[in-house]
């Protein structure tokens, strides 16, 4: 199968569009596949998705971590999300015909060269050592608590040859993980201390979901109070169930749940029969959905690549055996189909 590298990088700019413009343009000058783009002016944070052949994107990352590290000033920047870095968060997930030692690899190359440029890193998920290490640990105080230099227990694991972040850009946190979901519900009629006391009885570390993390949010701008949540193996826990937990939990402060949003790409864990509707799910479409998308970029990939083999041997004429020209127009013109065993 061809391998498929997801990258979902969380960058500190949620306010500007024609910056988050210019930052999508960036990715899309590499050979990858932008699914999503999401940005929040309250979070003022912004999350791109996109996938595509490991070195594609390797590279379309680094380009959006330079580009991020000379446009975005955290010394100038305030919301209501943890962060320590212009380029805060860069994960990437193993998807089609690759292992989690591979995305491992891929995020320890993109890190080490982001330390080349100036920009020093923390390993977190499948990246650190021991693996495991988590992103709260890793923001806690944000990036202020790092201007002074690294508290002792979080030194970087790659240091840019600094003593401290970068002047503007601070850190960055690299690590490779499964699928997992991101997602944010909205509540009315609680208050924020209320929210919070529910959103630390639901995430893992106050006896809740494994591998749920959660945030109780207000949204000032949009007046909107919001549960913000990563539930880091959606097939193991289900969303369904975390959901419901939420809809007690606010019915028994008077409140009610007002919507829910995916940030990034839906998990197949999310597209159950009924689950959308049940959820109150905005924007749900074929095109937000994380698995169809993989099978057309397959097939997309697949198209091109053997477009360009029949190229190469019309190109090297008579040397090329005539059933061999014959078997690759043939790969040229069968039907576009999406992925259908691992040996592809």
């Amino acid at each position: 199968m061809l391998p498929v590298l997801e990258a979902v990088p969380n960058f500190s700019e949620g306010r500007d569009l024609e910056k988050i413009e210019a930052l999508v343009d960036v990715v899309c000058r590499h050979d990858v596949d932008l699914l999503d783009w999401s940005a929040d002016p309250d979070h003022h944070r912004c999350v791109l998705t996109y996938i595509g052949a490991p070195e594609a994107v390797e590279a379309a990352s680094l380009a959006a971590a330079l580009w991020a590290r000379d446009q975005i000033d955290l010394r100038e920047h305030h919301g209501i999300h943890p962060r320590v870095g212009a380029l805060d968060v860069l994960p990437f997930v193993p998807l089609a015909g690759l292992t989690m030692d591979d995305a491992v690899a891929a995020s320890r190359r993109v890190g080490r060269a982001l330390s080349d440029e100036g920009i020093p890193v923390f390993y977190y998920a499948g990246t650190s050592r021991p693996p495991g290490r988590g992103l709260a640990e890793l923001r806690r105080g944000g990036v202020e608590a790092l201007w002074a230099g690294y508290p002792d227990d979080r030194p970087p694991d790659e240091d840019a040859g600094r003593v401290g972040p970068h002047p503007s850009a601070g850190v960055t946190c690299v690590g490779a993980r499964p699928v997992l979901l991101a997602w944010n519900v909205d509540v009315s009629g609680l208050s924020l201390a209320d929210t919070r006391v529910l959103a630390a009885r639901l995430r893992e570390r106050g006896g809740g979901f494994k591998g749920l993390r959660t945030l109780a949010l207000h949204l000032e701008q949009q007046d909107r109070m919001q549960i913000s949540m990563n539930l880091e193996d959606p097939q193991r826990t289900d969303p369904l169930d975390v959901f419901r937990a939420i809809e007690r939990g606010v019915e028994r402060y008077g409140g009610r749940v007002t919507g829910t949003e995916v940030i990034g790409m839906v998990p197949d864990a999310l597209v159950l029969p009924a689950a959308g509707d049940r959820l109150n799910l905005s924007d749900l479409g074929p095109r937000r959905l994380l698995s169809s998308r993989v099978s057309t970029h397959l097939s997309t990939r697949r198209e091109r690549d053997a477009e360009a083999l029949l190229l190469a041997l019309t190109r090297a004429g008579d040397s090329v055996p005539g059933e061999v020209l014959d078997a690759a127009r043939r790969l040229v013109v069968a039907p576009r189909t999406g992925p259908t065993s691992d040996d592809d």
